[in-house]
């Protein structure tokens, strides 16, 4: 089982976000830590991390596998998500 660790950009990033989304993604980043690498997670090309999609938002994440942990980066809407 994976431990989950919150970067302050995402964490502000989830504040902002409202219901039914809000309930989602926290759902979808708890399940990250039985399976972090779900059907639909996408590998990011030109840093490293992968993504989620939740409706219309993203979760950008970076998985540590010596560690057992799962770093949520960002959380965010399609537009601005990937400027880190």
């Amino acid at each position: 089982m994976y431990e989950l660790q919150y970067k302050k950009r995402a964490i502000k990033a989830l504040a902002t976000i409202n219901e039914p989304y809000y309930s989602a993604i926290l759902q979808a980043i708890e399940a990250l830590t039985t399976n972090p690498r779900p059907n639909g997670c996408k590998k990011l090309t030109g840093r490293t991390g992968y993504r989620i999609r939740v409706g219309t938002y993203r979760i950008i994440y970076d998985i540590f596998d010596t560690m057992l942990i799962i770093e949520i980066v960002n959380v965010g809407s399609r537009g601005g998500v990937y400027d880190v």
